[in-house]
């Protein structure tokens, strides 16, 4: 359940610095700066890097994960682009690599223990090996701090770490 913060924060912090940053400095600092180099330094198009990522988040039940959407050169996708995303079995409107992004993102996060050669087969036809490292990379950090933030409450306050 969203909404209700499950950390103290003290009075005049942001929860997000303050969670991030203040409480363990080590760590948190560390994590930012992984959750920024998914966005700075991605070479995958936008559209499967945003199908991965939205999956990820719908899965994670993230509140401003699910609200985000990444903007590269004054783009992003379309509005419906979500809806797709939770349908990509069946839409219409994702190519090969876009439906793989999200396919990949939920057995990633629901499922790891099933990616059997079938799928890897489908995966090396679309994506290069380093493809493949950098969306597994990125779904990882997603997983893991988009459900961070959510099961802390933090989600409703969220907004992309600063390095």
């Amino acid at each position: 359940m969203s909404g209700s913060l499950r950390i103290d924060i003290p009075e005049g912090q942001d929860a997000i610095p303050y969670v991030w940053g203040d409480m363990v400095p080590g760590i948190g600092a560390a994590a930012s700066n992984f959750s920024l180099a998914v966005y700075a330094h991605t070479t995958l198009g936008l559209r499967e890097f945003e199908a991965a990522r939205l999956r990820v988040a719908q899965i994670n039940g993230c509140v401003f994960c699910l609200d985000w959407r990444t903007e590269r050169d004054g783009e992003k996708v379309d509005e419906d682009f979500a809806d797709a995303v939770t349908q990509w079995r069946t839409t219409d409107s994702f190519d090969d690599r876009t439906r793989l992004a999200a396919e990949y993102a939920e057995r990633y996060a629901l499922d790891h223990h099933n990616l059997d050669d079938a799928f890897w087969a489908r995966m090396t036809a679309h994506y290069s090996q380093a493809e493949i490292v950098e969306l597994s990379m990125s779904i990882g950090s997603w997983l893991a701090f988009g459900r961070l933030n959510h099961v802390l409450g933090l989600d409703t306050v969220c907004v992309l770490p600063k390095p």
